[in-house]
């Protein structure tokens, strides 16, 4: 276990994706090659380019993995809106996901101030 998965925002993070796993199970069979991919891909990024910023030596290649996670989240926010919008899910069943995507973005944009 590397220290970034000691983190709070890392143990959100891949709540988040677990979450995400879940809830596109209730998908169209015919999304499953195009928002459910796109999603599940999003959600995985975040916590992939978190551990591998945690493995880097320098500041600003911590920085530059934790923006690529940024990114990340913002894409799958978006994509839960999406999905409320056209119907597959409901408010409340994209609620606490965007609740928690906004936390660990708060997190991480702490997290990046603390690095040089």
């Amino acid at each position: 276990m590397t220290v970034m998965e000691d983190l709070d925002v890392y143990k959100l993070a891949y709540k988040i994706v677990l979450d995400i796993y879940k809830l596109t199970t209730k998908y169209p069979n015919d999304e499953k090659f195009g928002l459910v991919s796109q999603m599940r891909r999003a959600a995985v990024s975040v916590v992939s380019n978190l551990s591998e910023g945690g493995a880097r030596i320098s500041d600003g290649e911590q920085k530059q993995f934790i923006g690529h996670a940024r990114g990340s989240l913002v894409e799958l926010r978006t994509q839960l809106r999406l999905s409320k919008d056209i119907g597959f899910i409901s408010e409340n069943e994209s609620a606490d996901i965007l609740n928690d995507i906004e936390r660990t973005k708060m997190m991480m944009n702490g997290l990046l101030k603390t690095l040089k």
